[in-house]
């Protein structure tokens, strides 16, 4: 299905058991064709067309003190640039604590549940070589997909001797099977085990690392003094289905507290898991947008939360996302129909949103697929200037920083 030339969606293969509630559940993938980047509409007036952007479009400069290394003192009172009250002055600080302002009686909330696993091991290889692994996915018999740093790749067969937790002699091992999802695939195929026999997540939760950003300046093979801080900040409060390797950050300001006070006022809420993979960070290195290819995140919608949705907009109310993963998760479902599979949606200005009407987000990386997502959401023009006004006013960036509040352009 082409939105302006932005995205054709297809239905095939089946989703990785592993990843799902429910292993027998069939899926599907979403895949991204490569349209052109100028409007396609033959009827209409040239005067119509959409601009055409490439990747320079999405870049800005970002004074490097303004990346947060930690989270601010409390979740809530993280700052929060509010788009949708904009004077002479410009958009309107606010602190996030001041959400419920922004909402009323009927709106709905929907996050993401994802729970960020410890996905990085550390060791040996049989050689003596260095080795990291940063576990992508979870698959079926104690098998793992897995980034892989180091200096010469072993031979498939080879394993490795990984790092256990202190206290703990496991016999911790991953045996290379081969790429991964096929011969040519960009991730490494892995047997994880110990000789107790252990499943991955119990083996990762006992002995892994929590996969920060690498834009967080972390010794992240322990011993590190922020690790205590990180594995309790770097979650969502709400965190219940272990598979990302990246939190969902904008749902990272959300305290008891605030949830209590949002129930308070009627303003509802609803979950969405999508497992956010690694390459959430990885920018976009084609000038020409239409050479990208996304990379693939498993994603659920509860039937729960499919009856929210469609409650929200018959009364309505304005279906909120919190974060771009939960924007990605909802119109991939409102392109293919499907609740439950892989996506590889692609989301860039001229794309048409039927879901969501306003986001919370935080501010992202240059040159990103996400910087891309925010100025379909809210106008290209109005997402550069808010950028400007951000990095003018010293709201902190990426992961730990601040957020926005943005409503969807008409």
């Amino acid at each position: 299905m082409a939105q302006d030339g932005v995205l054709w969606v297809t239905d095939s293969t089946i989703a990785d058991p592993a990843r799902a509630p429910c292993h027998n559940r069939a899926s599907f993938h979403l895949e991204r064709a490569r349209p052109a980047l100028k409007h396609a509409m033959s009827l209409a007036p040239a005067s119509s067309a959409l601009p055409v952007y490439t990747l320079s479009d999405f870049d800005f400069t970002l004074p490097p003190e303004l990346i947060a290394q930690h989270p601010a003192p409390e979740r809530s009172s993280s700052r929060l640039l509010d788009a949708s009250a904009v004077d002479e002055a410009g958009p309107e600080d606010r602190v996030f604590r001041d959400l419920p302002a922004l909402l009323q009686a009927g709106d709905l909330l929907v996050f993401n549940d994802t729970k960020v696993i410890n996905a990085r091991l550390f060791g040996e290889k049989p050689t003596g070589g260095k080795v990291e692994l940063l576990v992508e996915r979870v698959l079926a018999g104690n098998q793992v997909a897995a980034h892989m740093r180091v200096s010469k790749k072993p031979e498939i067969g080879a394993t490795l001797a990984l790092h256990c937790a202190p206290g703990h002699l496991d016999g911790l091992r991953a045996t290379l099977l081969g790429r991964w999802p096929d011969a040519q695939g960009p991730l490494f195929r892995f047997v994880l085990s110990n000789d107790a026999g252990d499943d991955p997540y119990t083996l990762m939760e006992r002995h892994g690392h929590i996969p920060l950003p690498p834009y967080i300046e972390r010794h992240q093979d322990g011993g590190d003094p922020s690790a205590a801080e990180d594995a309790k900040r770097y979650q969502t409060v709400f965190a219940k289905n272990p598979g990302a390797v990246a939190a969902p950050t904008a749902a990272l300001h959300f305290d008891d507290a605030l949830l209590a006070e949002l129930e308070a006022k009627g303003v509802k809420r609803a979950y969405v898991t999508l497992h956010v993979g690694a390459g959430t960070f990885q920018p976009v290195k084609t000038e020409n947008l239409a050479e990208h290819r996304m990379h693939s995140e498993w994603y659920d919608i509860p039937l729960a939360t499919q009856t929210a949705i469609a409650q929200c907009k018959a009364q309505g109310g304005r279906v909120v996302a919190v974060g771009t993963t939960t924007v990605r998760t909802l119109e991939s479902w409102a392109a293919s129909g499907v609740s439950q599979g892989d996506t590889h949606i692609f989301i860039t200005p001229g794309f048409a949103f039927q879901k969501v009407d306003a986001l919370i987000t935080n501010f992202h990386l240059p040159k990103s697929s996400l910087m891309m997502l925010v100025s379909a959401f809210a106008g290209f023009d109005a997402i550069k200037a808010l950028y400007q006004t951000a990095i003018a006013r010293g709201y902190r960036f990426f992961s730990y920083g601040d957020a926005m509040w943005l409503a969807r352009k008409k």
